[in-house]
C-alpha cells in the first residue's frame, strides 16, 4: 500500500497501457490548478477523455465551471467540474500544477493547507526570462523541490510533462511520441503518477529521487533550443535500452 495519507477512490476501471499489458487502475480525482491556461487545459483534456475525474482549478470559480462546461462539450464528457484553487485542490487527491514558475507562489500560498496529505504534480521549469532557450535553476535546484520545501513533506511532490510542448499536448486525438520522466523522493508517489500518465496514453518512467527534477526541468530549455535550432515544434524525447513492455 502507499504510504502517502490519500483516501484512494474505490471505483477501479480496467485499462490498456501504451506498452500493451493490461492494468488495473483507481480512478483518481484530479485537481488541475491552472485549468484555464492554455498547458493546463490541454492537459484536462486528455485526462477527462481517459475518462479520470478532472476538477479544473481558477482563481476565479465562475471561471473554472465555464472551461469545465466547455471541455465537457469538447470532449464529449461529463466528468470535468470547476471550482476555486483551494475549493479544488481540497476535493482532489491528486493535485497537477499547471501554473508557471514566475506566477506561482501566491498560487501555493493559496491551496497549501488543502494540498497537505496528497501527491502533487509539477509541471513548471525554470527558465531564463531573457532567453527561454536556457535554463535557470532555482536555489533550491528545481522548482519541483521548492514547491516541496513550500508544501513540507506531509506533501508528496513530483516533476511531469516538462518535456512536452503544449501544443502536442492540445491535440487531444493526436499520439504523443514522447516519454515522460517522473522524479520525487516518494517511489509510491512516482508510481502513482506514471500510472495516471499512462492513463492518456504517454508513456512514462521513474526517474528516481526528487534531487533529478534538475535535470527534468532543464529538459524544456534544451527541447526549446533544438525546436529554435531545426525550426520544428514540439520537440521530445524517448528513453531508449528499457523494454517497453516492462517499463
Amino acid at each position: 500500500m502507499p504510504n502517502y495519507p490519500i483516501t484512494q477512490s474505490p471505483n477501479h476501471r480496467i485499462t490498456e497501457s501504451p506498452n500493451h499489458r493490461i492494468t488495473e487502475s483507481p480512478n483518481h480525482l484530479i485537481a488541475i490548478i491552472g485549468g484555464t491556461g492554455k498547458e493546463g487545459n490541454a492537459i484536462a483534456a486528455r485526462f477527462a477523455k481517459a475518462g479520470v475525474r478532472v476538477l479544473i482549478g481558477s482563481r476565479d470559480a465562475a471561471k473554472a465551471q465555464n472551461a469545465a462546461n466547455e471541455l465537457n462539450a469538447r470532449v464529449g464528457a461529463s466528468n470535468v467540474e470547476g471550482y476555486a484553487n483551494r475549493d479544488a485542490t481540497a476535493r482532489a487527491e491528486i493535485v497537477l500544477l499547471a501554473v508557471p514558475y514566475a506566477g506561482m507562489t501566491p498560487i501555493l500560498e493559496d491551496i497549501r493547507d488543502a494540498a497537505q496529505g496528497k501527491i502533487v504534480i509539477n509541471v513548471a521549469s525554470s527558465l531564463d526570462p531573457e532567453r527561454k532557450s536556457r535554463a535557470k535553476p532555482p536555489a533550491a535546484g528545481s522548482v519541483t523541490a521548492e514547491v516541496q520545501q513550500f508544501f513540507g513533506d506531509a506533501v508528496k511532490v513530483v516533476c511531469a510533462f516538462q518535456n512536452i510542448a503544449p501544443e502536442k499536448l492540445e491535440s487531444v486525438e493526436e499520439k504523443i511520441d514522447t516519454d515522460v520522466i517522473v522524479c520525487g523522493n516518494d517511489k509510491d508517489a512516482r508510481a502513482t503518477v506514471i500510472d495516471l500518465i499512462r492513463r492518456i496514453g504517454i508513456d512514462a518512467f521513474d526517474g528516481g529521487a526528487l534531487a533529478n527534477a534538475v535535470a527534468v526541468e532543464a529538459l524544456t530549455a534544451i527541447l526549446i533550443a533544438v525546436n529554435i535550432k531545426y525550426k520544428v515544434r514540439g520537440a521530445g524525447i524517448r528513453i531508449t535500452g528499457v523494454p517497453r513492455e516492462s517499463a
